[in-house]
Protein backbone atom coordinates (compact mmCIF):
# COMPACT_ATOMS: atom_id res chain seq x y z
CA UNK A 1 0.00 0.00 0.00
CA UNK A 2 2.91 2.48 0.88
CA UNK A 3 4.03 1.80 -2.56
CA UNK A 4 1.14 2.26 -4.77
CA UNK A 5 0.22 5.47 -2.85
CA UNK A 6 4.05 6.77 -3.59
CA UNK A 7 3.97 6.23 -7.10
CA UNK A 8 0.46 5.84 -7.90
CA UNK A 9 -1.66 7.43 -5.49
CA UNK A 10 -5.95 6.97 -4.97
CA UNK A 11 -6.38 5.52 -8.69
CA UNK A 12 -3.69 2.85 -7.44
CA UNK A 13 -4.75 2.36 -4.24
CA UNK A 14 -8.48 1.83 -5.31
CA UNK A 15 -7.43 -0.63 -8.37
CA UNK A 16 -5.11 -2.95 -5.84
CA UNK A 17 -8.32 -2.48 -3.23
CA UNK A 18 -11.03 -3.78 -5.99
CA UNK A 19 -8.88 -6.24 -7.30
CA UNK A 20 -8.59 -8.06 -3.46
CA UNK A 21 -11.90 -7.67 -2.44
CA UNK A 22 -12.63 -8.51 -6.15
CA UNK A 23 -15.31 -6.07 -6.58
CA UNK A 24 -15.79 -2.68 -6.81
CA UNK A 25 -14.16 0.44 -4.72
CA UNK A 26 -14.50 3.98 -4.87
CA UNK A 27 -14.13 7.31 -3.32
CA UNK A 28 -17.64 8.95 -2.73
CA UNK A 29 -18.57 12.73 -1.52
CA UNK A 30 -20.67 13.39 1.44
CA UNK A 31 -23.64 13.34 -1.17
CA UNK A 32 -23.29 10.00 -1.87
CA UNK A 33 -21.21 11.45 -5.61
CA UNK A 34 -18.94 9.03 -6.72
CA UNK A 35 -15.39 10.82 -7.46
CA UNK A 36 -13.00 7.83 -8.28
CA UNK A 37 -13.96 4.33 -8.66
CA UNK A 38 -12.20 1.27 -10.06
CA UNK A 39 -13.12 -2.22 -10.88
CA UNK A 40 -16.23 -4.14 -10.88
CA UNK A 41 -18.21 -6.73 -9.44
CA UNK A 42 -17.09 -10.10 -10.23
CA UNK A 43 -19.72 -11.59 -13.54
CA UNK A 44 -19.89 -14.90 -11.67
CA UNK A 45 -21.89 -13.18 -8.72
CA UNK A 46 -25.19 -12.08 -9.39
CA UNK A 47 -25.24 -8.65 -10.04
CA UNK A 48 -26.37 -5.77 -7.76
CA UNK A 49 -28.95 -3.85 -9.33
CA UNK A 50 -27.29 -0.42 -9.56
CA UNK A 51 -23.53 -0.23 -7.15
CA UNK A 52 -24.07 3.81 -7.05
CA UNK A 53 -27.62 3.75 -6.00
CA UNK A 54 -26.37 1.00 -3.79
CA UNK A 55 -23.04 2.90 -2.49
CA UNK A 56 -25.48 6.65 -2.25
CA UNK A 57 -28.11 5.01 -0.13
CA UNK A 58 -25.62 4.03 2.40
CA UNK A 59 -23.86 6.89 2.52
CA UNK A 60 -27.67 8.27 3.37
CA UNK A 61 -27.89 5.60 6.40
CA UNK A 62 -24.41 6.46 7.80
CA UNK A 63 -25.33 10.31 8.10
CA UNK A 64 -28.53 9.98 9.28
CA UNK A 65 -27.73 7.46 12.16
CA UNK A 66 -24.14 9.72 12.83
CA UNK A 67 -22.04 6.04 12.81
CA UNK A 68 -18.63 6.04 11.99
CA UNK A 69 -18.63 3.20 9.43
CA UNK A 70 -22.02 1.50 7.51
CA UNK A 71 -22.43 -2.23 6.72
CA UNK A 72 -25.37 -3.45 4.41
CA UNK A 73 -25.76 -6.64 3.01
CA UNK A 74 -28.38 -6.96 -0.19
CA UNK A 75 -28.47 -11.05 -0.87
CA UNK A 76 -24.94 -11.60 -3.05
CA UNK A 77 -22.82 -8.67 -1.59
CA UNK A 78 -22.30 -6.23 1.08
CA UNK A 79 -21.55 -2.81 0.96
CA UNK A 80 -18.82 -1.24 2.98
CA UNK A 81 -18.10 2.34 3.89
CA UNK A 82 -15.59 4.10 5.95
CA UNK A 83 -15.28 8.02 6.47
CA UNK A 84 -11.83 8.66 4.65
CA UNK A 85 -10.91 11.06 7.98
CA UNK A 86 -12.51 12.99 10.54
CA UNK A 87 -14.53 15.82 9.51
CA UNK A 88 -16.05 18.30 11.68
CA UNK A 89 -18.87 19.78 8.74
CA UNK A 90 -20.08 16.67 8.38
CA UNK A 91 -18.37 16.94 4.36
CA UNK A 92 -15.24 14.20 4.70
CA UNK A 93 -15.37 11.61 1.61
CA UNK A 94 -15.89 7.95 1.82
CA UNK A 95 -13.83 5.05 0.89
CA UNK A 96 -16.81 2.91 -0.79
CA UNK A 97 -16.60 -1.02 -1.02
CA UNK A 98 -19.08 -3.45 -2.92
CA UNK A 99 -17.95 -6.95 -2.53
CA UNK A 100 -19.59 -10.51 -2.77
CA UNK A 101 -20.77 -11.99 -0.35
CA UNK A 102 -19.60 -13.78 2.29
CA UNK A 103 -17.21 -11.41 2.95
CA UNK A 104 -13.41 -12.76 2.69
CA UNK A 105 -11.47 -13.37 5.20
CA UNK A 106 -9.46 -10.14 6.75
CA UNK A 107 -11.01 -7.82 4.65
CA UNK A 108 -11.96 -5.08 6.96
CA UNK A 109 -8.86 -5.13 8.48
CA UNK A 110 -7.51 -4.69 5.17
CA UNK A 111 -9.65 -1.78 4.85
CA UNK A 112 -8.89 -0.25 8.25
CA UNK A 113 -5.70 -0.34 7.43
CA UNK A 114 -5.50 1.36 4.00
CA UNK A 115 -7.91 4.20 4.99
CA UNK A 116 -4.45 6.16 6.21
CA UNK A 117 -2.36 6.25 2.86
CA UNK A 118 -6.04 6.55 1.06
CA UNK A 119 -6.58 9.74 2.95
CA UNK A 120 -3.46 10.94 2.65
CA UNK A 121 -3.23 10.71 -1.05
CA UNK A 122 -6.58 12.27 -1.51
CA UNK A 123 -5.95 15.16 0.39
CA UNK A 124 -2.20 15.31 -1.71
CA UNK A 125 -4.00 15.53 -5.12
CA UNK A 126 -7.11 18.02 -3.76
CA UNK A 127 -4.23 20.30 -2.68
CA UNK A 128 -2.47 19.73 -5.98
CA UNK A 129 -5.90 20.33 -7.83
CA UNK A 130 -6.05 23.67 -5.89
CA UNK A 131 -2.79 24.36 -7.08
CA UNK A 132 -3.47 23.51 -10.69
CA UNK A 133 -6.61 25.74 -10.40
CA UNK A 134 -4.58 28.80 -8.93
CA UNK A 135 -1.99 28.65 -11.54
CA UNK A 136 -4.53 28.64 -14.48
CA UNK A 137 -6.21 31.54 -12.80
CA UNK A 138 -3.15 33.06 -12.32
CA UNK A 139 -2.02 32.68 -16.33
CA UNK A 140 -5.32 34.08 -17.17
CA UNK A 141 -5.01 36.84 -14.78
CA UNK A 142 -1.51 37.49 -16.63
CA UNK A 143 -2.96 36.61 -19.84
CA UNK A 144 -5.62 39.54 -19.11
CA UNK A 145 -2.93 42.06 -18.37
CA UNK A 146 -0.99 40.98 -21.70
CA UNK A 147 -4.52 41.50 -23.48
CA UNK A 148 -5.34 45.15 -21.90
CA UNK A 149 -1.56 46.30 -22.77
CA UNK A 150 -2.01 44.96 -26.16
CA UNK A 151 -4.91 47.05 -27.12
CA UNK A 152 -4.12 50.18 -25.14
CA UNK A 153 -5.36 49.99 -21.96
CA UNK A 154 -3.05 50.76 -19.45
CA UNK A 155 -5.23 52.08 -17.01
CA UNK A 156 -7.02 48.93 -16.39
CA UNK A 157 -3.95 46.77 -16.56
CA UNK A 158 -2.13 48.39 -14.07
CA UNK A 159 -5.23 47.86 -11.86
CA UNK A 160 -5.86 44.00 -12.69
CA UNK A 161 -1.61 43.45 -12.31
CA UNK A 162 -1.63 44.73 -8.84
CA UNK A 163 -3.06 41.72 -7.23
CA UNK A 164 -0.26 40.14 -9.20
CA UNK A 165 3.81 40.14 -8.51
CA UNK A 166 6.09 41.95 -10.38
CA UNK A 167 5.17 45.46 -10.73
CA UNK A 168 4.34 46.21 -14.21
CA UNK A 169 7.61 47.98 -15.27
CA UNK A 170 7.88 51.14 -18.01
CA UNK A 171 9.47 51.69 -19.70
CA UNK A 172 9.86 48.00 -21.12
CA UNK A 173 11.44 45.64 -23.74
CA UNK A 174 9.25 42.79 -24.67
CA UNK A 175 10.86 39.44 -25.49
CA UNK A 176 9.06 36.29 -26.93
CA UNK A 177 10.82 33.32 -26.33
CA UNK A 178 10.18 30.32 -28.62
CA UNK A 179 10.46 26.90 -26.22
CA UNK A 180 10.95 23.59 -27.37
CA UNK A 181 7.95 21.00 -26.85
CA UNK A 182 6.58 20.69 -24.07
CA UNK A 183 8.98 22.32 -22.02
CA UNK A 184 7.13 25.82 -21.68
CA UNK A 185 6.69 25.45 -17.99
CA UNK A 186 10.36 24.85 -17.34
CA UNK A 187 11.66 27.41 -19.64
CA UNK A 188 9.03 29.92 -17.29
CA UNK A 189 10.77 28.87 -14.77
CA UNK A 190 14.20 29.14 -16.09
CA UNK A 191 12.93 32.96 -17.51
CA UNK A 192 11.96 33.66 -13.76
CA UNK A 193 16.00 32.91 -12.01
CA UNK A 194 17.45 34.16 -14.93
CA UNK A 195 15.76 37.64 -14.69
CA UNK A 196 15.70 37.98 -10.84
CA UNK A 197 12.04 37.89 -11.13
CA UNK A 198 12.06 41.42 -12.41
CA UNK A 199 9.86 40.65 -15.62
CA UNK A 200 6.38 40.15 -16.12
CA UNK A 201 6.02 36.21 -17.57
CA UNK A 202 2.67 35.21 -19.61
CA UNK A 203 2.17 32.02 -21.36
CA UNK A 204 0.97 32.98 -25.06
CA UNK A 205 -2.50 32.59 -25.80
CA UNK A 206 -2.00 32.17 -29.38
CA UNK A 207 1.52 30.12 -29.91
CA UNK A 208 1.23 27.32 -27.48
CA UNK A 209 5.01 26.85 -27.40
CA UNK A 210 5.78 30.50 -26.93
CA UNK A 211 6.41 32.39 -23.73
CA UNK A 212 6.46 36.60 -23.35
CA UNK A 213 8.09 38.32 -21.17
CA UNK A 214 7.73 42.13 -20.56
CA UNK A 215 10.72 43.32 -19.12
CA UNK A 216 11.83 46.31 -17.22
CA UNK A 217 13.80 48.05 -20.16
CA UNK A 218 16.98 48.48 -18.13
CA UNK A 219 19.73 45.72 -17.79
CA UNK A 220 19.99 43.82 -14.08
CA UNK A 221 22.51 45.19 -12.64
CA UNK A 222 24.82 41.95 -12.61
CA UNK A 223 24.81 38.96 -15.06
CA UNK A 224 24.12 38.71 -19.02
CA UNK A 225 21.20 40.27 -20.47
CA UNK A 226 18.14 37.85 -20.04
CA UNK A 227 17.33 37.11 -23.95
CA UNK A 228 21.34 35.49 -24.01
CA UNK A 229 20.84 33.88 -20.54
CA UNK A 230 17.98 32.01 -21.57
CA UNK A 231 19.07 30.90 -24.95
CA UNK A 232 22.05 29.48 -23.53
CA UNK A 233 20.72 27.56 -20.63
CA UNK A 234 18.08 25.80 -22.63
CA UNK A 235 18.69 24.04 -25.59
CA UNK A 236 17.05 24.74 -29.18
CA UNK A 237 15.53 27.58 -27.30
CA UNK A 238 15.10 30.91 -30.00
CA UNK A 239 14.85 34.21 -27.95
CA UNK A 240 13.72 37.60 -29.57
CA UNK A 241 13.43 41.08 -27.98
CA UNK A 242 12.26 44.49 -29.08
CA UNK A 243 13.98 47.89 -28.52
CA UNK A 244 12.65 50.25 -25.49
CA UNK A 245 9.00 50.93 -25.59
CA UNK A 246 6.79 52.92 -22.97
CA UNK A 247 4.54 49.96 -21.00
CA UNK A 248 1.69 51.81 -23.24
CA UNK A 249 3.06 50.18 -26.55
CA UNK A 250 3.89 46.83 -25.73
CA UNK A 251 1.97 45.56 -29.11
CA UNK A 252 4.78 47.42 -30.57
CA UNK A 253 7.21 45.84 -28.50
CA UNK A 254 5.61 42.60 -29.01
CA UNK A 255 5.60 42.53 -32.78
CA UNK A 256 9.31 44.27 -33.01
CA UNK A 257 10.51 40.83 -30.36
CA UNK A 258 8.67 38.67 -33.12
CA UNK A 259 9.95 39.95 -35.86
CA UNK A 260 13.98 39.61 -33.92
CA UNK A 261 12.29 36.05 -33.09
CA UNK A 262 12.40 35.27 -37.25
CA UNK A 263 16.10 36.43 -37.19
CA UNK A 264 17.12 34.52 -34.34
CA UNK A 265 16.27 31.20 -35.55
CA UNK A 266 18.71 31.27 -38.42
CA UNK A 267 21.36 33.31 -35.82
CA UNK A 268 23.83 30.77 -34.22
CA UNK A 269 23.44 32.21 -30.88
CA UNK A 270 19.98 32.02 -31.01
CA UNK A 271 19.16 35.79 -29.61
CA UNK A 272 18.74 38.62 -31.67
CA UNK A 273 17.31 41.93 -30.87
CA UNK A 274 15.25 44.16 -33.08
CA UNK A 275 17.29 46.89 -35.08
CA UNK A 276 14.64 48.32 -37.41
CA UNK A 277 13.05 51.67 -35.87
CA UNK A 278 11.49 53.78 -35.99
CA UNK A 279 7.29 52.74 -36.66
CA UNK A 280 5.27 53.90 -39.17
CA UNK A 281 2.96 55.36 -37.33
CA UNK A 282 5.56 57.33 -35.23
CA UNK A 283 6.22 59.72 -38.81
CA UNK A 284 2.82 60.38 -40.37
CA UNK A 285 2.57 63.69 -39.16
CA UNK A 286 -0.85 65.56 -38.18
CA UNK A 287 -1.79 64.62 -41.79
CA UNK A 288 -1.75 60.72 -41.10
CA UNK A 289 -3.52 61.46 -37.65
CA UNK A 290 -6.30 63.49 -39.48
CA UNK A 291 -6.22 60.32 -42.47
CA UNK A 292 -6.88 57.71 -39.49
CA UNK A 293 -9.26 59.29 -37.99
CA UNK A 294 -11.34 59.90 -40.76
CA UNK A 295 -11.43 56.26 -41.89
CA UNK A 296 -11.44 54.82 -37.91
CA UNK A 297 -14.39 57.11 -37.19
CA UNK A 298 -17.57 55.19 -38.53
CA UNK A 299 -15.62 52.32 -35.99
CA UNK A 300 -15.03 54.56 -33.13
CA UNK A 301 -18.74 56.01 -33.49
CA UNK A 302 -20.39 52.59 -33.70
CA UNK A 303 -23.26 51.80 -31.13
CA UNK A 304 -24.90 48.51 -32.02
CA UNK A 305 -28.66 47.35 -31.67
CA UNK A 306 -28.50 45.64 -29.26
CA UNK A 307 -26.64 45.18 -25.76
CA UNK A 308 -24.88 41.10 -26.38
CA UNK A 309 -23.50 43.28 -29.79
CA UNK A 310 -20.01 43.82 -29.77
CA UNK A 311 -19.35 47.53 -29.46
CA UNK A 312 -16.88 49.76 -31.07
CA UNK A 313 -13.82 49.09 -28.40
CA UNK A 314 -14.62 45.67 -28.67
CA UNK A 315 -14.76 45.82 -32.77
CA UNK A 316 -11.64 47.90 -32.66
CA UNK A 317 -9.90 45.19 -30.16
CA UNK A 318 -11.03 42.50 -32.81
CA UNK A 319 -9.56 44.27 -35.71
CA UNK A 320 -6.10 44.84 -34.22
CA UNK A 321 -6.25 41.28 -32.95
CA UNK A 322 -6.99 39.41 -36.40
CA UNK A 323 -4.73 41.94 -38.22
CA UNK A 324 -1.70 40.74 -35.68
CA UNK A 325 -2.21 37.20 -35.29
CA UNK A 326 -4.84 36.18 -38.69
CA UNK A 327 -6.80 33.17 -37.73
CA UNK A 328 -5.15 32.68 -34.52
CA UNK A 329 -7.08 35.92 -33.30
CA UNK A 330 -9.69 33.11 -31.59
CA UNK A 331 -7.06 31.57 -29.52
CA UNK A 332 -6.26 35.69 -28.54
CA UNK A 333 -9.39 36.91 -27.92
CA UNK A 334 -10.99 33.55 -26.99
CA UNK A 335 -13.78 33.17 -29.71
CA UNK A 336 -15.86 31.21 -31.96
CA UNK A 337 -14.33 31.55 -35.88
CA UNK A 338 -17.76 32.62 -36.84
CA UNK A 339 -17.94 34.73 -34.10
CA UNK A 340 -14.61 36.65 -35.44
CA UNK A 341 -15.95 36.18 -38.99
CA UNK A 342 -19.33 38.39 -38.51
CA UNK A 343 -16.93 40.94 -36.66
CA UNK A 344 -14.77 41.34 -39.49
CA UNK A 345 -17.36 41.06 -41.78
CA UNK A 346 -19.25 44.42 -39.75
CA UNK A 347 -15.76 45.99 -39.43
CA UNK A 348 -15.19 46.04 -43.28
CA UNK A 349 -18.84 47.34 -43.70
CA UNK A 350 -18.39 50.16 -41.65
CA UNK A 351 -15.21 51.27 -42.85
CA UNK A 352 -16.11 50.46 -46.53
CA UNK A 353 -13.20 48.26 -46.82
CA UNK A 354 -12.46 44.77 -48.42
CA UNK A 355 -10.43 43.12 -45.57
CA UNK A 356 -9.82 40.07 -48.02
CA UNK A 357 -7.27 43.00 -50.11
CA UNK A 358 -3.87 43.07 -48.51
CA UNK A 359 -4.19 47.15 -49.52
CA UNK A 360 -7.02 47.93 -47.49
CA UNK A 361 -5.30 45.49 -44.20
CA UNK A 362 -2.05 47.33 -44.36
CA UNK A 363 -4.43 51.00 -44.52
CA UNK A 364 -6.68 49.57 -41.62
CA UNK A 365 -3.51 48.28 -39.78
CA UNK A 366 -1.77 51.61 -40.01
CA UNK A 367 -4.56 53.46 -38.72
CA UNK A 368 -4.69 51.92 -35.57
CA UNK A 369 -1.35 51.75 -34.72
CA UNK A 370 -1.74 55.59 -35.27
CA UNK A 371 -4.48 55.80 -33.00
CA UNK A 372 -2.42 54.10 -30.45
CA UNK A 373 0.22 56.29 -30.79
CA UNK A 374 0.35 59.40 -28.65
CA UNK A 375 0.60 62.72 -31.17
CA UNK A 376 3.17 64.69 -29.28
CA UNK A 377 5.71 61.81 -30.26
CA UNK A 378 5.19 61.91 -34.00
CA UNK A 379 7.23 63.28 -36.07
CA UNK A 380 5.96 67.02 -37.24
CA UNK A 381 5.42 68.17 -41.17
CA UNK A 382 7.95 70.33 -42.33
CA UNK A 383 7.23 73.65 -41.54
CA UNK A 384 4.02 72.21 -39.37
CA UNK A 385 3.34 75.21 -36.47
CA UNK A 386 4.69 73.84 -33.14
CA UNK A 387 2.76 72.45 -30.47
CA UNK A 388 1.39 74.88 -27.80
CA UNK A 389 -0.71 74.10 -24.46
CA UNK A 390 -3.84 74.34 -25.61
CA UNK A 391 -6.11 72.73 -22.80
CA UNK A 392 -5.80 69.17 -24.39
CA UNK A 393 -6.70 70.40 -27.77
CA UNK A 394 -4.72 69.30 -30.61
CA UNK A 395 -3.41 72.19 -32.68
CA UNK A 396 -4.73 72.70 -36.22
CA UNK A 397 -1.71 71.26 -38.83
CA UNK A 398 -3.01 71.83 -42.49
CA UNK A 399 -4.51 74.31 -43.92
CA UNK A 400 -6.75 72.01 -45.88
CA UNK A 401 -7.97 70.77 -42.49
CA UNK A 402 -7.27 66.84 -43.11
CA UNK A 403 -5.75 64.42 -45.43
CA UNK A 404 -6.92 63.55 -48.77
CA UNK A 405 -5.71 59.76 -49.34
CA UNK A 406 -3.23 56.95 -47.67
CA UNK A 407 -1.36 58.28 -50.61
CA UNK A 408 -0.87 61.45 -49.64
CA UNK A 409 0.67 60.13 -45.98
CA UNK A 410 2.90 58.10 -47.89
CA UNK A 411 4.54 60.77 -49.77
CA UNK A 412 5.38 62.74 -46.42
CA UNK A 413 9.33 63.11 -46.62
CA UNK A 414 9.62 61.35 -42.86
CA UNK A 415 7.45 58.37 -44.69
CA UNK A 416 9.63 57.81 -47.19
CA UNK A 417 12.83 58.23 -45.98
CA UNK A 418 10.73 55.41 -43.43
CA UNK A 419 10.18 53.34 -46.39
CA UNK A 420 13.89 53.22 -47.67
CA UNK A 421 14.77 52.13 -44.50
CA UNK A 422 12.63 49.62 -44.66
CA UNK A 423 13.85 48.24 -47.98
CA UNK A 424 17.25 49.15 -48.12
CA UNK A 425 18.65 45.85 -46.75
CA UNK A 426 17.33 44.17 -50.24
CA UNK A 427 20.22 46.76 -51.53
CA UNK A 428 22.83 44.14 -51.73
CA UNK A 429 23.77 41.80 -54.54
CA UNK A 430 20.65 39.77 -54.19
CA UNK A 431 18.41 42.57 -54.17
CA UNK A 432 17.03 42.40 -57.62
CA UNK A 433 15.69 38.76 -56.76
CA UNK A 434 14.63 39.34 -53.54
CA UNK A 435 12.71 42.40 -54.65
CA UNK A 436 11.35 40.26 -57.39
CA UNK A 437 9.98 38.01 -54.95
CA UNK A 438 8.23 40.29 -52.23
CA UNK A 439 6.75 42.02 -55.33
CA UNK A 440 5.10 38.64 -56.10
CA UNK A 441 4.34 37.94 -52.57
CA UNK A 442 2.46 41.32 -51.49
CA UNK A 443 0.91 41.34 -54.78
CA UNK A 444 -0.58 37.51 -54.29
CA UNK A 445 -1.89 38.63 -50.92
CA UNK A 446 0.62 36.95 -48.97
CA UNK A 447 -0.66 33.44 -50.38
CA UNK A 448 1.94 31.16 -50.89
CA UNK A 449 0.72 29.26 -53.81
CA UNK A 450 -0.33 31.78 -56.05
CA UNK A 451 3.08 33.11 -55.36
CA UNK A 452 4.97 30.26 -56.62
CA UNK A 453 2.72 30.30 -59.40
CA UNK A 454 3.26 33.96 -59.93
CA UNK A 455 7.78 33.23 -59.47
CA UNK A 456 7.68 30.00 -61.50
CA UNK A 457 8.70 28.14 -58.79
CA UNK A 458 7.23 25.20 -56.49
CA UNK A 459 5.46 26.14 -52.90
CA UNK A 460 8.84 24.77 -50.91
CA UNK A 461 10.90 26.72 -53.56
CA UNK A 462 8.79 29.45 -52.58
CA UNK A 463 8.54 29.30 -49.05
CA UNK A 464 12.66 29.15 -48.90
CA UNK A 465 12.88 32.53 -50.84
CA UNK A 466 10.44 33.71 -48.30
CA UNK A 467 12.95 32.42 -45.01
CA UNK A 468 15.66 33.82 -46.53
CA UNK A 469 14.09 36.96 -47.07
CA UNK A 470 13.20 37.35 -43.48
CA UNK A 471 16.54 36.87 -42.52
CA UNK A 472 17.93 39.74 -45.05
CA UNK A 473 14.72 42.26 -44.05
CA UNK A 474 15.22 41.19 -40.35
CA UNK A 475 11.46 40.58 -40.41
CA UNK A 476 9.06 38.00 -39.47
CA UNK A 477 7.11 37.34 -43.28
CA UNK A 478 5.45 34.29 -43.03
CA UNK A 479 3.89 33.41 -39.95
CA UNK A 480 2.07 36.39 -37.71
CA UNK A 481 2.45 38.95 -36.91
CA UNK A 482 3.87 39.49 -40.28
CA UNK A 483 5.21 42.84 -41.61
CA UNK A 484 3.78 42.21 -44.96
CA UNK A 485 2.18 45.36 -43.91
CA UNK A 486 4.85 47.87 -43.56
CA UNK A 487 6.46 46.37 -46.59
CA UNK A 488 3.21 46.70 -48.34
CA UNK A 489 3.23 50.58 -47.36
CA UNK A 490 7.44 50.88 -48.16
CA UNK A 491 6.38 49.86 -51.63
CA UNK A 492 3.06 51.99 -52.31
CA UNK A 493 5.63 54.82 -50.82
CA UNK A 494 8.02 54.33 -53.28
CA UNK A 495 5.73 53.88 -56.28
CA UNK A 496 3.75 57.00 -55.09
CA UNK A 497 6.58 59.54 -53.87
CA UNK A 498 6.79 62.91 -55.62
Amino acid sequence: MQRLARNGGTAELLRWLSGRADGWAGIVGSDGTVLSASGTVAPDVPQPPDVPRLVADGVRALAERGALAYSHDTGAHTALLFPLYADDRGAAPLLAVVTPRPVAAGLATLLADVLMPLSLCWEAEAVERKRRRVDLAESRGREAVLHLLMTGQLSIARQVAGALRPRLPDPVRVCVVECPGGSRDEVARVCAEADGGRSWIVRCPVYARHLILVMPAEEAPEGTATDEAVAALVDHCVVGVSEQVPLADTATGYRQAFHALAVAREHPARHARFGLTPEPALVVGSAGRQWAEALLTPLLTHVPRRAQDPGSQELAATAASWLAFSSHATGHLKVHRNTLAARLKLIGELLGLDLHRLADQSALDLALRIRATPAPVCTPDPGEPTRTDTGGAAAPAHANGAAHDLDEVLRRPAVQEWAARQLAPMGGPAGPAAEETLRAWLGCEGRLGPTAAELGISVPGARKRLTRLETVLQRSLLRPPSARYDLWLALRAQEVRP
